[in-house]
């Protein structure tokens, strides 16, 4: 078993590795696979952070409004997820918020504030399927993408894992964002609890996702949550926690937050699997939606069926 963890996208990554055949239970080759998938880890900070004015999407925000920008295969996978599930949540989740994230978090007065709202709107940016390319259609446009970058960045992480001969993995950005690659030894998967305590719920993962979304946690400088509703343009007061399981780390990332924006799981957000808590930590009100994945939820003894 090996231990790993680098510090990106201003929180920590790591990843638990368990031997297999195929690695041939060599703890040298294992290190090597678990540090080639670290590695990619930084490569997407330094990508997608939106506080380095070096990163790719410092680029995208600075010439988008003037041309279309060329994006490569992983970028263009990135950005087609962003657009999916803005159509499907509809508009519940929108990385184009970013303008008024700044605005709060600079405590930006209302003329501020109010110039940011009118920046909002992921109808904005238009994302060429055929040609790969990416524009915004009116100056001012910004893009965030802290709601599904750390889920890009294990879903590439696990790619070089998988491609190292690496069957058996658990990897987290921030304890927030989990990804199971099989399971631990003698153990068909992998036990994530959603939060700390006695009867904390424990989501049984693998070859899935898991991502879970909440106000509590971060504020921002005008002390308001960090999660947007880009449709009203404030903070969404819903003080839910959400959790979402998935194939995709991208996607399970994704939909916890429109979940946490929309309150309630509507449209495509039924055929996902959910659990709302019906406050700061998961007490006894759940909802689940049909799976979408071999991993799922397991009631503590606390919560009545």
């Amino acid at each position: 078993m090996q231990v790993l963890a680098t510090e990106a996208m201003a929180t920590r990554f790591e990843l638990v590795l368990a031997a297999n055949d195929e690695a041939g239970g060599d703890e040298t080759r294992l290190r090597a696979a678990g540090e080639a998938a670290l590695a990619i880890v930084e490569e997407c900070e330094r990508e997608w952070s939106a506080f380095r004015a070096d990163s790719f999407l410092a680029h995208v925000n600075r010439e988008a409004a003037r041309r279309a920008v060329p994006l490569s295969e992983d970028q263009f996978e990135l950005f087609a997820a962003c657009d999916d599930v803005w159509r499907a949540s509809d508009g519940a989740f929108d990385p184009s918020v970013a303008p008024l994230l700044g605005a709060f978090d600079r405590r930006g007065g209302e003329l501020d504030v109010a110039r940011a709202r009118e920046r909002v709107g992921w109808k904005s940016v238009e994302l060429d399927r055929e040609r790969r390319t990416l524009r915004f259609t009116r100056e001012g446009v910004a893009l965030d993408l802290g709601a599904i970058a750390k889920g890009h960045a294990l879903e590439l992480a696990a790619i070089e894992l998988r491609a190292a001969g690496v069957a058996n993995a658990l990897l987290h950005g921030g304890t927030s964002s989990v990804l199971a690659l099989g399971g631990p030894p003698d153990t068909d998967a992998w036990r994530v609890a959603l939060e700390g305590g006695d009867g904390a719920p424990v989501v049984e993962l693998r070859d899935a996702a898991l991502s879970v979304s909440a106000q509590h946690g971060r504020t921002l400088a005008d002390g308001s949550g960090h999660v947007l509703d880009p449709r009203a343009k404030i903070s969404t007061p819903n003080k839910a926690l959400v959790a979402v399981v998935h194939r995709s780390a991208r996607l399970a990332e994704a939909w916890s937050t429109a979940i946490l924006v929309q309150r309630e799981p509507s449209g495509a957000a039924r055929e996902l699997d959910v659990a709302i808590g019906s406050g700061p930590r998961f007490a006894r009100a759940w909802r689940f939606t049909r799976p979408r994945s071999n991993s799922s939820f397991a009631r503590p003894s606390t919560v009545p069926a």
